[in-house]
């Protein structure tokens, strides 16, 4: 008998989400019940961090991604980092686990001497993450500090 006609949709919907994201599209994968219930809303916002909607809103990406199915929504944030705390930081999802990943880019450290055009320049790389990047030029100390907050929801750093 399949699990699909014993169990409720729901029910179902509540086991995948307690697995994986990898799990969840090989179950999609079994059967065309299964597809529809691994590929759905309920099981893709479980795998997504719980401020997902606070980091999107406060990004520099159009509030459509927002929109999308949340399988479509944990994809593209695997595949396609958003910039977010003024395009100072990217972030993204790993994908296997769905934590998450942020880049820090120069203008979010405290560099030492970093406006001083005699150690530093301020750069554009076309292939960088990062609109501007720090170039050394000279400096005979280098001291970079950085800080990370983390907060859960409605974090409003």
């Amino acid at each position: 008998m399949e699990i699909t006609k014993v169990l409720p949709d729901d029910c179902i919907s509540l086991i995948i989400s307690l697995t994986s994201p990898r799990d969840a599209c090989r179950l999609a994968l079994l059967s065309h019940a299964f597809n529809s219930i691994a590929d759905s809303n309920a099981v893709w916002q479980m795998f997504l961090p719980l401020d997902y909607i606070h980091i999107i809103s406060n990004s520099s990406s159009p509030p459509s991604l927002l929109s999308l199915p949340k399988k479509d929504l944990y994809s593209t944030l695997c595949y396609h980092p958003i910039l977010t705390h003024n395009g100072d930081m990217k972030f993204q999802l790993e994908k296997e686990s769905g934590k998450k990943w942020y880049m820090v880019g120069a203008r979010a450290l405290s560099i030492q001497w970093v406006d001083t055009p005699r150690h530093w320049t301020w750069i554009s790389l076309p292939d960088s993450r990062f609109c501007r990047v720090a170039k050394l030029k000279n400096v005979g100390r280098l001291e970079i500090k950085g800080k990370a907050y983390t907060c859960g929801v409605g974090c409003q750093h």
